[in-house]
This record gives structure tokens, C-alpha cells and sequence, in this order.
């Protein structure tokens, strides 16, 4: 089939590609309609690599998707042929220890798309279990369906922080994983979201949404404007999403005493941590990967209009165009939160 192939870093293709999948009684088979481009695909695409991931032959790239069901297994129940559905990327060993304990996506054995050797779903049809797709309601569109794999994320660290009603909170870092995190922050019960950054351009977008106050770390000092914001309490959740260890001493400082920081962007480079400071104003700290059992509840978030994502897709190009998109995305245009390819 056609599909969007990473040859050697910096070389994409366009081709056919030799992939059979065939599907079992559990599984279905999607048309792919949409697909996202992640920040993960980019760094494949300009540096064959992330951490010990590494891209050692071509891998068709993509985990961020949505698309029609045209086949079904026998023994799946829940969806038909002709549902139009998003899909979770990561399919656990059922019978690992992770799996048992509740801790799926932590699974060693996860098969996980586009991550080396896994394919992704840049092509034109792929094969799932059914237990992790999930129908998209009523006018939802295959671009809002392929938001649920990032949104998934922010729902995810949303739960880590356990969130209070009338919390408010902090996120450090404005693309797209700090500005879901922001809105489902919102959605969780957070009475207010700071979200600081750099890029003027995408504070912009997420600032745009209401009781979402973007901050321009470059032009302010982060620690006394959250301060004064909260009199002197400081924010009682804080989100790192930026994967930048710059912001480590001020993400400190601006959680309030007993209050949670929630550990969401990677960085290849140590982190600065100061643990007397962690000790003395008693910070709980939660790590995030990834998600568990979030699909469904990014769906219902949208259905129910608690979050619109659709601001968040900055630019949408054809499948055709599918190279030109990812040398967009990896260019870093400051006003772009999410490139979506169409099919």
C-alpha cells in the first residue's frame, strides 16, 4: 500500500510499501482518514533517533489517527463496518506484570506505532484490535478524532495531579502536549490556567480560550508574576511540558506549599532538581509516559464541548503533500501548534 516512509534521517518517500496485516477475530481494519504530526515523528525525521528508539530501517511514520472501520473480526461486537473511529497507538503484552498491575502503558512490550521497529499508520489502511479504537460520535470530525491521541495525554497528567475544583494551576511549555494539558486542566476542575512560554505566537492560541492566561517567560519574571497572580500561595498544580530544564527552578518556586508538580516533557539532559527546596515546601512530584484508559474520555470531552480542540490544528495538508507537512512541522513555525495530514 501507499504510505509515508522515513528512509535514512532527513529522507521521507511517498511509496508503495510491503505491508500484510490480516485480521484476527478481535481486530478490525481502518481506512486511515487523518493523521497528526507528532513532535516524536519530527525528531525521527531530522535525527533517526530518540533516546535508545533508533530508526534502523525504513519505518512508515504516524500515531496520532483517525479513520473508518471497512472490516471487521468475527468475534468484535462494538463496532461495524462504516464507524468512523480514532485508535490508540499502543497495544500492551496482556499477560505482562504492568498490564496486571493496572500500569499498561508502562509495559516493556509495548507495540507502540512508529516507534522503532514498529510501523505507524501514515498509509493507507491499518490493522487494530478493536478494544483500542474508539467510536467518534456524531460530527466529529477524522482531524478531532486524530487530536484524541495528544488530548489522551493531557487527560493523563490531568489525573496525576488530581486535581481540586477551583485548583489553579501552571504549565510551562505551549505546544500542543502543554496546551491540551492546559485544557484538560480546565475540564478537570481547575478554576484557572497560567501557561508560560517563549513563543509570543502560540501563547497567543492558547491564550485565546477562556480562564487560560499566557505568560511570555522572556518579557517576565515567571516566579513573581505567578506569585502576585495567587497572593503570594503560588499555583497549586504545576505542568511541565516544555522539556526544557531551564524552567526547573522556577516550576519550583511557583508551586505552592504541598502542592504537585507533574513531570510531562522529556529532555535528553539532566535535571537540575533541588530536593531541600522539594523538602522544605513539601512537592509532591508525579512522572508521566504516555496514558491509561484516557481515549474514551478525550472522546466524551469533545462530544460533550467541555474542549475544543480545533483551534489547536494550525495547518492541514492531503496525503499527496504528506512530505511537504513534515518539512513544515520540523521547520518550527511559532504559530503552529499542530499540523494535520488528511487523506
Amino acid at each position: 500500500m501507499k504510505a509515508l516512509v522515513l528512509e535514512s534521517v532527513n529522507t521521507l518517500n511517498l511509496r508503495d510499501f510491503p505491508i500484510e496485516e490480516s485480521v484476527g477475530a478481535y481486530d478490525v481494519k481502518i481506512e486511515i482518514k487523518a493523521c497528526g504530526i507528532c513532535g516524536s515523528d519530527v525528531h525521527y525525521y531530522k535525527e533517526g533517533a530518540i533516546g535508545d528508539f533508533v530508526v534502523n530501517e525504513p519505518m512508515i511514520l504516524g500515531h496520532e489517527a483517525a479513520g473508518k472501520v471497512i472490516e471487521i473480526g468475527k468475534k468484535v461486537t462494538d463496532l461495524k463496518v462504516g464507524d468512523y473511529v480514532c485508535m490508540e497507538p499502543g497495544v500492551p503484552n496482556m499477560q505482562s506484570h504492568e498490564v496486571l498491575e493496572g500500569n499498561y502503558h508502562l509495559d516493556k512490550d509495548i507495540s507502540f506505532w512508529a516507534t522503532p521497529p514498529v510501523h505507524g499508520v501514515m498509509r493507507e489502511t491499518v490493522v487494530h484490535p478493536a478494544r483500542f479504537c474508539f467510536k467518534l460520535p456524531e460530527g466529529m470530525t477524522f482531524a478531532e478524532g486524530a487530536m484524541m491521541e495528544p488530548l489522551a495525554t493531557g487527560i493523563e497528567a490531568a489525573k496525576k495531579a488530581r486535581i481540586a475544583p477551583g485548583d489553579v494551576a501552571l504549565v510551562t511549555g505551549s505546544g500542543t502536549i502543554g496546551s491540551v494539558i492546559a485544557l484538560s486542566a480546565l475540564a478537570g476542575g481547575c478554576s484557572k490556567v497560567y501557561v508560560s512560554d517563549v513563543k509570543q505566537e502560540k501563547l497567543d492560541i492558547i491564550g485565546s480560550y477562556d480562564n487560560i492566561i499566557a505568560v511570555n517567560s522572556s518579557k517576565v519574571d515567571l516566579v513573581d508574576f505567578i506569585m502576585k497572580e495567587t497572593e503570594g500561595r503560588g499555583a497549586d498544580v504545576s505542568f511541565e511540558a516544555s522539556g526544557s530544564t531551564k524552567v526547573f527552578p522556577d516550576i519550583l518556586s511557583c508551586t505552592r506549599r504541598g502542592g504537585t508538580i507533574v513531570l510531562v516533557g522529556m529532555s535528553n539532559d539532566p535535571v537540575p532538581l533541588n530536593v531541600p527546596l522539594l523538602q522544605v515546601r513539601g512537592l509532591s512530584i508525579e512522572t508521566l509516559f504516555r496514558y491509561t484508559n484516557t481515549f474514551d474520555r478525550a472522546v466524551r470531552y469533545i462530544e460533550s464541548g467541555a474542549i475544543n480542540i480545533k483551534p489547536l490544528i494550525s495547518k492541514t495538508f492531503s496525503f499527496e503533500d504528506s512530505i511537504k507537512a513534515y518539512e513544515y512541522a520540523a521547520a518550527g513555525h511559532p504559530d503552529v501548534i499542530k499540523v494535520m495530514i488528511e487523506m
